[in-house]
């Protein structure tokens, strides 16, 4: 296997972290790209490259992307990782709030997608990576937005993958489930913050309380990580992969019940 270069967003932490560092140790040329600069040091000492970038920022997606043509000539793969959630009623959460959301979970990794791709093209071969969630086909209560964006890159990914497929270029999904990452620190108080006044307060008070209950039983990021690298060194990947504990009983509940019995079954604690 030749070694690949490869570019992971949202690399300060979590799974982006975990990958950058994963693919690191498998020998592959890795940039990791991020807001928090400071906090990939630990990517920088194992040899990676570290790159600031907010993904709200269209000039740095493309000045990220120019870094890596500019020094390796290529680009093998892209990881687009870097998301952000949102919690609150359809209708308590701005719309301003909704439209970031979207930024930052569907259109940066488009963005990024655009300018990758040509240069995939032309080299005939490279590796689209879009990290969704149990997200992408899964909807529970107070999250709406977070799920249609996560719902929105699936089909992008679907459709671009079909696209891509002729000229040699995989675009692949991966679904992690429950992982214990910092990802939903703020989970608590966007819930309270959102609709804990309002007509579904009994409902966000129920999921507040519960914070982070269940996170402690999820899986370690490496175990994402690790997928995606099989992924990336793979000749023929599957075009999904759902990741850790719970994942895939949860999406295969979701796509054998009738809705109004997942409903049930999902938002049982919190009722």
């Amino acid at each position: 296997m030749s070694a690949k270069i490869c570019l992971v967003t949202g690399a300060s932490s979590g799974i982006g972290r975990a990958t950058a560092l994963e693919l690191l140790r498998a020998g592959h040329t890795v940039y990791g790209a991020a807001r928090r600069v400071r906090r990939m040091d630990d990517i920088r000492a194992a040899g990676g490259h570290v790159l600031e970038m907010d993904a709200r920022n269209e000039g740095d997606l493309d000045r990220v992307v120019a870094t890596v043509l500019d020094e390796q000539q290529r680009i093998d793969v892209l990881v687009n990782n870097a998301g952000t959630v949102l919690h609150g009623a359809v209708e308590d959460v701005p719309l301003d709030r909704a439209r970031d959301q979207f930024e930052v979970n569907l259109f940066a990794p488009a963005r990024l997608t655009q300018l990758v791709l040509p240069h995939m093209r032309e080299q005939r071969s490279g590796t689209i990576v879009n990290v969704s969630s149990i997200g992408g086909e899964i909807a529970l209560p107070l999250g709406a937005w977070y799920y249609a964006s996560q719902h929105a890159l699936e089909a992008l990914s679907d459709t671009l993958r079909v696209e891509a497929e002729p000229f040699g270029v995989d675009v692949v999904i991966i679904q992690p489930g429950i992982i214990k990452t910092e990802f939903e620190d703020r989970t608590t108080a966007q819930l309270r913050e959102m609709s804990g006044r309002g007509a579904y307060r009994e409902m966000a008070e129920a999921m507040a309380r519960r914070g982070k209950t269940g996170l402690s039983e999820g899986s370690d990021p490496d175990v994402v990580a690790e997928t995606i690298r099989q992924v990336v060194e793979s000749d023929h990947p599957d075009t999904r992969y759902a990741v850790d504990w719970l994942a895939d009983e949860l999406l295969r509940l979701n796509r054998s019940l009738p809705d109004r019995e997942f409903d049930e079954l999902a938002t049982r604690s919190v009722r």
